[in-house]
């Protein structure tokens, strides 16, 4: 039963929402969780079967907590959920699960919001979105409905067996694009992979992650992104253990490889003839992670074997040197489509002055002019490190000093409003 007045509601219980509801309840601020669903439910029904974790277990998670598995593995993502699950009973969190927040709206007097969900209204003093911005998939207009062609985004396969026969263009080689290309290459399917521009950072370099190398280096706490790079996905994986993702070796496994996807006619799709410059690209940002770690190891003075094969790249296979620029899919056997494209946000139910021109939330540090209305989950919220279970933790607790730091100022006006005793 919700309560019809409380002071801080959060909305969402994933990462965010989750973090967002330990701090508020290490300052006492009476809260709620209202989630439409379950704990972490995008990691339950919205990520494909064999999903693990793209960073170690020592490293992603909340520092109050560990994993119960491996330090140095992936959690699959079974144990993900299982993971805050335990952190929500461990924190007490005030959930309600199967709440689905409508709307949201100003309120005049003392409450500033009204909260509409499907189990009633609640009035709140602040309201923090923790539903991040990954909530509705894209998939560009570029491929019509095709007879016998199936079309889904990553975010709704599963697993191989739920295609139907023939080969697979996946188009994205970010994380989930060029992890699920690999599943189904390995498990006998002809696969092609439209590769985009991309970062691609080693697994792991002279016996430390890639996510120890980002921490020593001062990248996680980069605030803003580098010009030019707004939209560059990168291309990491906690699959098989872990191991760099090598676009060159997917070639030399069987995956065939294409450039950036532009246009469809008649049956046949073009690509750009920019697969090799996107490759380099991806090589330039991995050899710049590889100089960068040497030369620290070289100034702290670290006991790190040396790994010179590292810099060494497979021979550029024949699909890069010789670049298809048109696939008809019927020749090529394509049966189906998976568009590992991202996602965008959906803050329509958000009836408040939050956003930019571009329907953007507008905030600083998840912090918005809308007096007691804040964003958390957000990617580069205050840094790289954000969109990541440890980052969003703490952007959640600068959230949380804030709405304390307003209640301080509140509890001042209260005392100084009350009347004084005469003498």
């Amino acid at each position: 039963m919700l309560k019809e007045r409380v002071d801080t509601v959060v909305i969402g219980a994933g990462q965010a929402g989750i973090a967002m509801s330990e701090h508020l309840g290490q300052q006492g601020i009476e809260h709620v969780v209202l989630e439409r669903a379950r704990v972490a439910e995008r990691w339950r029904t919205e990520r494909w079967d064999s999903l693990v974790m793209n960073g170690p277990a020592w490293h992603d998670r909340f520092p109050t907590l560990s994993f119960e598995s491996d330090p140095n593995g992936f959690p699959s993502k079974d144990e993900v959920v299982a993971y805050f699950e335990r952190y929500a009973e461990h924190i007490k969190s005030p959930l309600h699960c199967g709440v689905e927040v409508t709307e949201v709206t100003h309120q005049g007097g003392q409450a500033r919001f009204l909260v509409k969900t499907s189990q009633g209204n609640v009035q709140a003093n602040n309201v923090v979105a923790a539903t991040g911005a990954f909530q509705q998939p894209v998939i560009p207009p570029v491929v019509p409905e095709w007879p016998s062609l199936t079309q889904l985004h990553s975010n709704h396969y599963k697993n191989p067996k739920q295609l139907p026969e023939g080969a697979v263009l996946v188009i994205g080689a970010g994380s989930s694009g060029s992890q699920i290309a690999d599943e189904l290459n390995q498990q006998g399917r002809q696969v092609y992979l439209s590769v985009g521009p991309h970062d691609r950072p080693p697994r792991s370099y002279r016996g430390r992650d890639f996510v120890w190398w980002l921490g020593v280096l001062g990248k996680w706490d980069a605030a803003t992104v580098d010009p030019g790079t707004e939209h560059v996905t990168i291309a990491v994986s906690g699959a098989d253990g872990g191991r760099t993702i090598d676009f060159r070796r997917l070639a030399h496994e069987g995956i065939t490889l294409l450039g950036m996807t532009q246009t469809f006619d008649d049956g046949t799709l073009t690509f750009a003839d920019d697969l090799n410059s996107n490759l380099e690209r991806g090589d330039s940002n991995y050899l710049s992670v590889l100089q960068e770690a040497d030369a620290y190891v070289q100034r702290q003075g670290l006991d790190l074997p040396e790994e010179p094969e590292a810099h060494e790249f497979l021979e550029k296979p024949s699909c890069v040197t010789q670049p298809i620029h048109r696939l008809n899919l019927q020749q090529a056997n394509i049966n189906s489509i998976i568009w590992a494209t991202g996602y965008k946000s959906d803050y329509s139910w958000l009836k408040l002055d939050a956003f930019d021109q571009n329907n953007q939330p507008k905030h600083q540090r998840g912090v918005t002019a809308e007096t007691g209305f804040y964003f958390l989950g957000l990617p580069w919220q205050s840094r790289r490190g954000s969109s990541f279970i440890w980052g969003v933790w703490h952007d959640a607790k600068y959230i949380a000093d804030q709405i304390g730091i307003q209640h301080h100022y509140l509890a001042y006006h209260e005392a100084m409003s009350q009347p004084k005793n005469s003498v």
